[in-house]
């Protein structure tokens, strides 16, 4: 089934129709620059324009930067502040504005499915967690498959630390700090050997731009579960939203 997959991220919005049979892009990737004021209106409007510029009438899977609970966002987004998001039914609204079904999932969940599905992930039972190390930590659980939502486990403490976890070991710590990757992956340690007491995972994939350069410190990482960068990289997000919309 051919499915249309948008990622709203804070400088773009980005589409493409998926085969969610394969998880493949079978049209090109249209983005459109994210409205400066990432208000609701103008956010929303953006995704009906990204919508109209397919050859496609169908419903529609969005991954949004914050907690999204059926269909309805919790939070303000990520690196945004602006309160009017809070409790406004975006799937509803995306909904009215292009005139067919929508699915809205929080941005790293629909990440993850992707992963699930197509790609280091894929036919893996039991506890398995994604991680995206970027500006802040995105985090993803599946047990046997199905998805625990809005986990935010870069929002945890770790021993010692005044601040949330993602401010001692996002990625973007390690170049604010110009922390060695030797440096960086002790603190990347610190914080999965911490997961891994709570959650004890099967599996850990890392993604994020980072991941790229997985061989320069995935093996700093000792935990019992096996550590793997991801694979679907720019694609999972799209991909992943294209997921969320598959009728149950």
């Amino acid at each position: 089934m051919n499915i249309l997959g948008i990622d709203i991220g804070g400088s773009g919005i980005k589409g493409a129709i998926v085969d969610t049979e394969v998880g493949e892009l079978v049209t090109e990737r249209i983005r459109i620059p994210t409205p400066e004021s990432f208000a609701p209106d103008e956010v929303i409007a953006t995704v009906k324009e990204l919508y109209e510029q397919f050859d496609y009438e169908g419903p529609v899977g969005v991954g949004f930067p914050a907690v999204v609970l059926d269909g309805v966002v919790m939070t303000p987004a990520t690196a945004y502040q602006i309160q009017e998001w809070v409790g406004l039914p975006v799937a509803e609204r995306i909904s009215a504005a292009i005139g067919q079904p929508a699915a809205v999932l929080n941005d790293a969940d629909v990440a993850g499915l992707a992963e699930l599905h197509f790609g280091a992930g894929r036919e893996r039972k039991g506890v398995v967690m994604l991680f995206t190390l970027g500006t802040g930590v995105g985090s993803v659980m599946f047990v046997n498959g199905r998805l625990v939502p809005n986990l935010e486990l870069g929002h945890i403490y770790l021993a010692g630390q005044k601040n949330v976890a993602e401010a001692y070991m996002a990625e973007r710590i390690r170049d604010e700090k110009d922390l060695s990757w030797k440096k960086w992956g002790k603190r990347l340690n610190k914080y999965f050997n911490h997961i891994e007491r709570i959650f004890s995972p099967n599996l850990i994939i890392i993604g994020g731009g980072v991941s790229k350069k997985h061989h320069k410190f995935l093996h700093r990482i000792k935990v019992r579960a096996k550590v793997v960068p991801a694979e679907m990289r720019n694609e999972a997000g799209i991909v992943g939203a294209a997921l969320a919309a598959l009728p149950e």
